[in-house]
């Protein structure tokens, strides 16, 4: 099996037809032949001549130059494209999730069961409140340095308070 490498350069550069001319600009350039041919012969006087018709072929022949104009390695109808899908993009996005478009509609009315299920009074466990020569003693002992004192979580969620016993 032979492999060949094609640079990156060739692939990227524009095919030259004639001269510095690429494919679209000669397409831009023999658009206007055809189309002078097809109005000389559709337009009124028929297969004849009226300064009209000409007046249209050259504003249509200049019109096509002018777009074929390479600026900055880009045809000009190529930024005129670019340009007008800039600004014809829509400029808010809209969403609104309460619209009932392609949700599944259900005629048919259903109706209420009211299940009562006997709640059970749990008893609540009364917290036990320290009183504050205790609630001072603790939180002396907290804030003092030697004791280092640590939180640790479990793996369920509890809470622990680790310190380390302190000698008065």
């Amino acid at each position: 099996m032979k492999v060949t490498v094609v640079p990156a350069q060739v692939t990227t550069v524009e095919d030259r037809i004639i001269g510095n001319l690429g494919f679209s600009q000669m397409l831009l350039l023999v658009v206007p032949v055809f189309a002078s041919a097809a109005l000389f012969v559709i337009l009124p006087p028929f297969m004849g001549s009226a300064v009209y018709k000409f007046v249209l072929m050259g504003v249509m022949a200049a019109l096509c130059c002018m777009l074929a104009i390479r600026v900055k390695g880009k045809i000009l109808a190529a930024w005129i494209i670019l340009i007008l899908r800039y600004n014809l993009r829509p400029k808010y996005y809209l969403f609104n999730k309460n619209v009932t478009t392609l949700r599944d509609n259900y005629t048919r009315k259903q109706e209420k069961v009211e299940v009562t299920i006997p709640v059970k009074d749990k008893p609540r466990p009364t917290r036990l409140r320290l009183d504050t020569p205790v609630t001072a003693k603790i939180l002396a002992t907290i804030e003092n340095p030697a004791a280092k004192v640590r939180f640790e979580t479990g793996k369920r969620g509890t809470l622990h308070v680790r310190l380390t016993e302190v000698e008065e």
